[in-house]
């Protein structure tokens, strides 16, 4: 069995929950943890669960075969990066501009853009989606660590697919967040309990797959008359235009401003593949 020398600097609110997905599997062998935060707490905690603290990050990464990152922002993950040497698989598993990790590759460093989604919760139970980008033979390298920390672990495409991938995921969860706070105003217009509303979104797309289950298809050209989801989202595109003008008439009839849902309504079938 190799062991897998893993390097986890960043251990915030999903960080550490994720390096401790790490050291519960280094006491079975499968990996070796070393990790790096500037705050002391989080690194007893660490140390406490079985990981071995570093006194930079230049000191972890030179002992690591994979430096895994989760820092704030762009700028943190270059001031990381300055620390690892080419040797040394750099994972950036936060979420940065889409140029960034080709940025970093050309300084000569070996990277994958690998963000994730799931949250916190999806950290602690070693749930998350890992999204990857860059070489095959990189991925491989980096993939005992990523097994461990994810569930559904994906090699989007070459380095910044990952990236790609994650915006493209996030455009869908904060569009569908501002949509859900149009429909929380127009519920409270017409007198109804908010929190309820939220019991039955969260009820009924833990049941459907909520806006996933419609992202079936592996492009977005026009549908073919024959095609099989021609005839599925005709259906779909009909009931969602009923329910949406529905939705809107209520609105005007209370005063509440509904954006969304207008633009929605003339968009829904033809983004559906629908002429």
């Amino acid at each position: 069995m190799t062991t897998t020398r893993v390097g986890f600097v960043g251990l915030g609110n999903i960080g550490k929950p994720m390096a401790l997905r790490l050291a519960a599997a280094a006491s079975s062998g499968d990996v070796e943890l070393w990790v790096y935060d500037v705050a002391p707490e989080p690194v007893a905690e660490l140390t406490a669960a079985g990981a071995k603290s570093a006194g930079g990050i230049g000191e972890l990464a030179a002992l690591v075969d994979v430096v895994c990152v989760m820092v704030r922002d762009d700028d943190q993950v270059r001031a990381v990066a300055e620390e690892v040497g080419p040797g040394t698989v750099l994972v950036i598993h936060s979420t940065v501009a889409p140029g960034t990790p080709a940025e970093l590759k050309a300084r000569g460093l070996t990277v994958l853009d690998a963000p994730v989604s799931g949250g916190p919760m999806g950290a602690a139970d070693g749930s998350l989606a890992i999204m990857v980008g860059g070489s095959d033979d990189d991925f491989l390298a980096a993939r005992p660590a990523l097994d461990v920390m994810g569930s559904k672990v994906v090699h989007a495409g070459p380095l910044g697919a990952g990236t790609r991938m994650k915006l493209a995921r996030n455009l869908i969860h904060f569009v569908a967040f501002t949509a859900v706070t149009e429909a929380q105003r127009l519920a409270e217009a017409a007198g109804l309990d908010l929190r309820q509303l939220g019991e039955i979104v969260r009820h009924t797309d833990a049941i459907t797959g909520g806006p996933g289950a419609i992202a079936l298809r592996d492009t977005t050209a026009p549908l073919a008359p024959d095609d099989f989801w021609t005839g599925v989202f005709q259906h779909v595109a009909a009931l969602g235009e009923k329910d949406l003008s529905f939705a809107i008439a209520l609105a005007d009839e209370l005063g509440v401003d509904v954006p969304l849902a207008r633009e929605a309504l003339p968009r829904l079938g033809k983004g559906l593949g629908l002429s």
